[in-house]
């Protein structure tokens, strides 16, 4: 999720990935996912190129700093409010979600 949805000021806290790419020298030209492919505002149009494109599934990940935004406590209402819209685009369009628990983003 860090690598596209982007929306880092919107209802999620920091990412380990955050903290990572925030020191110098660790990512060529300090490049950062603040905005990555801002999924996070375009996933109507991305879900509409994926099944346009001929695919039936999609496969994305939960951003726990989207979830927990303080890394521990209770999930934040915004968050699962996202994931909830973004897995109904999916089988609204007749795709088949693929949720991937865990792909190395941490609050």
């Amino acid at each position: 999720s860090y690598q596209i949805e982007g929306g880092q000021e919107s209802d999620r806290g920091p990412s380990i990935w955050d903290s990572f790419a925030a020191t110098p020298g660790n990512v060529k030209n300090a490049d950062t996912g603040r905005n990555a492919c801002d999924h996070y505002n375009l996933w109507p149009t991305d879900l509409d190129l994926v099944r346009d494109a001929g695919f039936d599934a999609y496969r994305f990940s939960f951003a726990w700093p989207r979830l927990i935004p303080d890394g521990t406590g209770a999930a934040s209402d915004a968050g699962l409010d996202y994931y909830d819209r973004l897995i109904d685009g999916i089988l609204e369009r007749g795709l088949k979600p693929f949720a991937t628990l865990y792909h190395w983003d941490l609050p």
